[in-house]
């Protein structure tokens, strides 16, 4: 297999640019694309987007097969060890857990549990969680769907800490054992976000395509459900294209997306469930995020003027996502004290949610190399993204 910086000069030289109109049109420097033809540097995906474009060839052809993001640090491993051994691991034996559980006794302590996912209460939930699943597993056939339930959860808080394989046994587990369409779906929406962060935009876009086929309803007849099910599935196309240097599928897909937003009219949430809330507001900061994927930082503060207040939870990770999106377009254009308020923000609403987020941690870099000082706040929110002493 051709290497990144093997593919790179190549579709440079196809084009008939020269690494110095390449770097121009990309809007790096040229030791970068030097860096990158010669594979010194491991390439940051949005570098890749960045040269994709004016070569006219896509950033999963230039990958080439490299993944970019990494999984978790040490502490977050040790952090995780009991539920990705849970998750992973082989099911309780019988009488092992003592009293056998009951479908409806699950059921509640999911129930209960729900807030501290929503919640981002990772500490909690590390030591709520290897027990609910094991008694979750003994239920058998009959306690399939609270299963299903609690895997699909799991497999998004593995997402979200990077415990990336663990999230793929847990997301898979759910899929395999879904009773319909709209449930099988719930759970792709999370996997087409782990493809993502991980750099597997070709299978993310790929697996949210056919989905999104499968699931697209007659408008006449819709269920709140089944808008919201097509429609994520449709902003999982718009963000995998819009990284993969595809802006015409990334805006036909955020297009058919708002469409089932305009039908719903308000943001909905099948069976309350936080993780597929969708209506105007999301769309809304999806298409802020497209913008700051390609760079645009006045058209996301734009677009965030006109994002509707309310509607999400203001700790939702698609609110702070948003935030995070909004934080790093003031860095583009120098207001640092925004970018900065922005974080703040952010790390009062979600403080154990921030750290796991290496945009946050980029973003807060850019700000100190660039500020003779640092206030407190600047340093609270250094130690809390866990930024490099010698940034």
């Amino acid at each position: 297999m051709s290497t990144v910086g093997e593919r790179v000069r190549a579709a440079r030289k196809r084009t008939g640019l020269t690494q110095a109109e390449l770097a121009k049109a990309a809007r790096i420097s040229k030791r970068t694309v030097e860096d990158v033809e010669n594979d010194r540097v491991r390439t940051k995906l949005e570098t890749l987007r960045k040269l994709a474009v004016p070569m006219r060839t896509t950033t999963t052809f230039l990958q080439a097969g490299q993944v970019h993001e990494t999984d978790a640090d040490g502490a977050t491993v040790d952090r995780w060890a009991a539920v990705r051994g849970t998750l992973m691991g082989p099911p309780a034996e019988p009488g092992e857990l003592g009293q056998e559980p009951t479908v409806r006794g699950v059921e509640t302590l999911v129930r209960d549990a729900t807030p501290m996912f929503a919640g981002d209460r990772f500490a909690e939930l590390a030591v709520y969680l290897p027990p609910l699943l094991r008694e979750a597993d003994a239920l058998g056939a009959e306690g399939r769907r609270v299963r299903v339930r609690l895997l699909q959860l799991a497999g998004w808080l593995m997402v979200q800490t990077r415990q990336f394989e663990a999230a793929e046994t847990a997301l898979h587990r759910a899929l395999d054992d879904s009773g319909d369409k709209l449930e099988g779906a719930a759970t792709v929406n999370t996997l087409c976000w782990l493809l993502l962060r991980q750099g597997k935009l070709g299978e993310a876009r790929e697996l949210a395509v056919k989905w999104a086929d499968d699931l697209e309803p007659r408008m006449s007849r819709a269920t709140p459900d089944e808008l919201s099910a097509w429609g994520w599935a449709l902003l999982r196309v718009s963000a995998a294209s819009v990284r993969d240097g595809r802006p015409g599928d990334a805006e036909d897909a955020l297009r058919l997306a708002h469409g089932a937003a305009v039908v719903l009219g308000r943001e909905h949430a099948p069976d309350g469930d936080f993780l597929r809330t969708f209506g105007p507001v999301t769309v809304a900061i999806k298409r802020g995020e497209n913008a700051s994927v390609v760079n645009r930082p006045d058209e996301v503060l734009r677009l965030a003027g006109e994002v509707p207040p309310g509607g999400l939870r203001p700790t939702s990770n698609n609110w702070n996502r948003h935030l995070l999106d909004v934080s790093n377009a003031y860095v583009e254009l120098r207001n640092y004290g925004a970018a900065v308020a922005k974080l703040a923000e952010v790390h009062r609403n979600s403080p154990e949610w921030l750290p796991n987020q290496r945009f946050a941690r980029d973003i807060l870099g850019r700000v100190v190399k660039r500020r003779r000082t640092l206030t407190p706040e600047i340093r609270t929110l250094a130690e809390a993204v866990h930024l490099p002493a010698e940034m």
